[in-house]
């Protein structure tokens, strides 16, 4: 973006200094002839509004401290607006497609967690908004493990432009499918939406660990994650919170008979391959095929390796090439534990994940956890983020330099030009009240603190500063020539009004698409658009009124030395 904004500026100053000079030359010619009756009405009003503000300008003259003032009560309300303003690190997005996923009991069967998913498929089909849909069993989109319990759907929607009402977009189709999807017992079924920033999340919200540093085992990490999860179900600002973790899930203990084995002289290893390649699978290697690259993967058939008591037909091979069943080796019992031990930073840890819920900020989402973490942790445990919420926790506070230093650029640029520290002050007067609008703008229409508003409050620097500068050098043209300070910048300021309206109204109208607009990425072009229009707005309506003020004050306080004055600089009552 702000290469793109750099090279247009650039463009638009070449275009500008070369070319629209010779068109002025040949299209604007003396005329004689009268205006139509609808622009000399324009005319009219504007000439009225012209006088209007040129005496609002001479009043904040008269009367600085009442402007100083107002100055510093719009940017007391600037910063507690911009206070509560949510944060979050990019707004949520319609990418075209949602993911269901079933969840099962730890331990279910295969055959069970395929028919939870074909039946939440099925019902996903019958939605108006749904054109297609990819579904598996047998793996968790979560941890990435293959688990029986588990199960998703990737359900591909109609074009944005078939779904243009509200209750067709991707975020209110997945509160409907978790709400029709509810009467299903023998699963939790969540829908969610894609996370804004492939690659950055599993899944949209946040997700992070809960870490333990002393040694626990995972019945006890799980009893204080499922803990940190009941307190976050009880919070408004959180939904679809739970926790990968599960230590009491039905599983088999394998035992084998090393002595037995070494005196049989069947390698260890050997009898680990087999059971393998059975039971598990075993990668052997790929071939090609139509072109395509497949993978050789050896794997019984399911119904030989569905029962413990289908040992006695594997066998494994002796060092004088006899044939051993392996259920004259292995013994096995049934246990219950852990599925997946996962660690994150070294440190056993349980995943817990989760969404913001509908009215609230993923950076409202995030404190909301940090604080229930506070609350329920001891100092044993800590709450580490991952993924978007890690990135929107780091990348906190950088806005605030980025911001500093494109005033700071803006200003060092203006000295250079004007040869003077005072006057770039009066121009940057300016952006205060930029900032004011956009913030206003947001706050107004319920959006976040995100990177693309950011983004445009850095542009409002310099479209701010623009509406000044036209004011600012006029004025000071206007002193040279021997004006007074009151006087140049009242003829500064009439002068300058139309070429300022014209030109911000201008770029306000061509921001509307951005601030109106739907289909892909509509959200992020919402929160850009909106707050330029807002700050473009208010360096239009509101800082023109005082740039003039803050011009006379400045000049005041720090006089060009260089400059012999021809009238004195008092305003004529």
């Amino acid at each position: 973006f702000a290469i793109t904004i750099a090279v247009s500026v650039i463009i638009s100053g070449i275009v500008a200094l070369t070319l629209t000079p010779a068109l002025c030359a040949l299209i604007l010619k003396p005329t004689h002839s009268e205006p139509y009756k609808i622009l000399q009405k324009f005319n009219t009003w504007f000439h009225k509004l012209t006088e209007g503000y040129t005496k609002i300008v001479s009043f904040f003259l008269k009367r600085a401290g009442l402007g100083l003032c107002l100055f510093a009560a719009l940017v007391s309300t600037t910063y507690f607006l911009f206070r509560q303003l949510p944060n979050s690190l990019v707004p949520e997005e319609d990418q075209g497609y949602v993911m269901v996923v079933p969840i099962l009991l730890p331990g279910a069967s295969l055959d069970r967690t395929l028919a939870v998913t074909k039946t939440v498929t099925e019902r996903a089909l019958q939605q108006p908004e749904t054109r297609s849909i990819v579904m598996f069993a047998g793996f968790d989109l979560f941890t990435f493990a293959n688990k029986s319990s588990a199960g998703a759907s990737f359900i591909s929607l109609k074009d944005w432009d078939e779904r243009k009402a509200l209750q067709s977009d991707a975020r209110a189709l997945t509160g409907r499918l978790m709400g029709i999807n509810a009467d299903i017992k023998d699963a939790f079924v969540l829908a969610i939406n894609p996370p804004p920033i492939t690659g950055m999340s599993i899944t949209g919200g946040f997700e992070g660990y809960i870490q333990n540093k002393s040694g626990a085992d995972i019945a006890e990490i799980a009893q204080v994650a499922g803990a940190v999860v009941e307190a976050a179900k009880k919070r408004p600002e959180l939904r679809n919170v739970q926790t990968t973790v599960s230590p009491y899930v039905p599983q088999y203990y394998a035992t084998l008979d090393r002595a037995k084995a070494k005196a049989l002289n069947i390698p260890i290893s050997d009898v680990f391959s087999v059971m393998q390649s059975t039971f598990g699978t075993y990668y052997i290697n790929d071939f090609s095929l139509y072109g395509r690259s497949f993978r050789v993967m050896l794997q019984a058939e399911g119904a030989f390796r569905d029962k413990p008591e289908d040992l006695r037909y594997v066998y494994v091979r002796t060092s004088e090439q006899k044939m051993v069943p392996l259920s004259s080796l292995v013994t096995m019992k049934r246990v219950v534990g852990p599925d997946l031990v996962e660690r994150f930073n070294i440190f056993p840890s349980a995943k817990v994940m989760g969404e913001p819920a509908p009215g609230y900020s993923s950076g409202q989402a995030i404190a909301a956890m940090e604080e229930i973490a506070n609350q329920i942790l001891s100092k044993d445990y800590s709450l580490s983020w991952m993924g978007s919420a890690y990135q929107e926790k780091a990348a906190s506070g950088s806005s605030a330099f980025a911001f500093i230093f494109g005033i700071l650029m803006v200003f060092l640029i203006l000295a250079a030009q004007y040869e003077r520290w005072s006057l770039p002050l009066a121009v940057i007067t300016a952006v205060p009240f930029a900032v004011f609008g956009a913030v206003v703008a947001v706050w107004l229409r319920g959006l976040s603190n995100d990177v693309y508003f950011q983004v445009g409050l850095i542009t409002l620097i310099g479209l701010g500063a623009k509406n000044a500068i036209l004011i600012v050098e006029f004025a000071v043209l206007k002193h040279n020539e021997g004006l007074s300070l009151f006087e140049s910048a009242i003829a500064a300021a009439k002068l300058r009004f139309r070429p300022i309206v014209m030109t911000s109204l201008a770029f306000i109208l061509g921001c509307v698409p951005l601030a109106t607009s739907s289909g892909a990425g509509a959200a992020s072009r919402h929160s850009i658009g909106t707050g330029v229009i807002g700050g473009m707005l208010a360096a239009t309506c509101i800082a023109i009124l005082f740039v003039p003020m803050f011009y006379k004050l400045i000049s005041q306080l720090a006089p060009d030395s260089s400059h012999s004055k021809n009238k004195k600089d008092h305003p004529h009552e």
